[in-house]
């Protein structure tokens, strides 16, 4: 039987270490979601396209940047809200600002040539074609 050493902050220092790597996995790759904010997506499979719902209340579209690069979907943008309400006695302004960025794996069936965009109040929704499944070709073999 073998004797060890009870270290009593030895899951405290586990701890800390997961908490180093999980931050330095986000800093590093921005997978998921990375910003101030994280606008609630929804993403659905049909038979011939991917649909991406985005809730961006308060963005508008033009502060909206989409690209798609090596299969990622990257969407990023900035909200910039600001509601004043002033009445005798009292003044009251509510803010919201913050930028967001969210990327997104797509399998290879994803078509990026034929990527499109809309906004509508407040939810923008991409539209990802697939593409045409590549056939397997037949080869002959011929004797000589």
């Amino acid at each position: 039987m073998a004797i060890s050493r009870y270290e009593p902050w030895s899951l405290l220092h586990q701890l800390h270490r997961e908490l180093d790597r999980a931050r330095e996995n986000v800093a590093g790759d921005g997978s998921a979601a990375t910003a101030e904010w994280a606008p609630a997506v929804d993403i659905k499979e049909e038979a011939d396209k991917f649909v991406l719902q985005a809730d961006l209340p308060g963005v508008k579209p033009e502060d909206i940047d989409i690209s798609m690069e090596e299969s990622v979907l990257t969407i990023k943008g900035e909200k910039k809200t600001e509601a004043t309400t002033e009445k005798e006695g009292y003044k009251r302004v509510e803010r919201a600002y913050g930028s967001f960025h969210r990327r997104f794996s797509l399998p290879d069936t994803a078509n990026a040539d034929a990527i499109s965009a809309k906004s509508n109040l407040g939810v923008l929704e991409i539209v990802i074609p697939k593409r045409e499944p590549v056939q397997p070709k037949k080869i002959n073999v011929t004797v000589q």
